[in-house]
């Protein structure tokens, strides 16, 4: 039996580590791992999901983003043929952002955000992850937050939040923390709510993950 390829894409600014504790059953799947690279000079979400796909080296793979690796995999399904696309703790349109994010969208605020500063790994792990981070955790989020160049940062949150789909796809699999503190809950709709869940529950909520990924790729 041919084994389902699974391509796994990380959030803003970090690497495929945050899927070190994701395991599929061998027999059934072959995981693989994208990895963010610069973006051009004001290049379009579209442009940059082209180059991604790029990187996918099977036929009719499965996608899974996390956060705005969500936002990526949804704009490479648009490009190439999937057997299914997953989200965790992301969005499937710009209705589900939250208020703050909408406002930023249309004062262009995110502007005026000082991106060089977030090169400070705890500064870049607030922003990433929501402001209820324990500092104690900070050191070990400093081996997933690992792309800092303030090329990219600039582009990534730019891009988020001037991401134009205006209604999700109904055949995406959408995972949701209720307790997710950057993508609350209550803008999310046609989701999967795993109790507990906040933004990082790909790190956190890993055995909840292995134990439900398999059957939600396969059905």
């Amino acid at each position: 039996m041919n084994k389902i390829p699974v391509y796994f894409m990380p959030g803003l600014a970090a690497s495929s580590t945050i899927f070190e504790n994701i395991k599929l059953p061998e027999a059934q799947f072959e995981m693989h791992f994208l990895e963010w690279f610069l973006p051009h000079e004001k290049e379009s979400i579209e442009s940059y999901a082209s180059r991604m796909t790029q990187k996918i080296q099977h036929k009719n793979p499965v996608l899974i983003g996390v956060s705005f690796g969500g936002v990526l995999v949804q704009e490479m399904a648009k490009l190439i043929l999937t057997q299914k696309v997953i989200i965790i703790s992301s969005v499937k349109s710009h209705n589900e952002f939250p208020t703050h994010f909408k406002i930023a969208r249309s004062t262009k605020a995110y502007k005026l955000i000082p991106t060089q500063l977030l090169a400070d790994i705890e500064k870049l792990v607030k922003y990433a992850f929501g402001d209820n981070i324990v500092a104690k955790r900070i050191k070990l989020y400093e081996k997933y937050l690992s792309v800092r160049d303030k090329r990219y940062l600039d582009w990534a949150i730019e891009t988020i939040l001037c991401w134009n789909q205006k209604e999700g796809v109904a055949s995406i699999v959408h995972i949701h923390g209720d307790a997710d503190e950057v993508f609350p809950i209550k803008h999310i709709q046609n989701c999967i709510v795993v109790k507990g869940g906040t933004h990082i529950m790909i790190l956190n909520k890993f055995k909840w993950l292995n134990e439900n990924l398999p059957q939600l790729i396969v059905n």
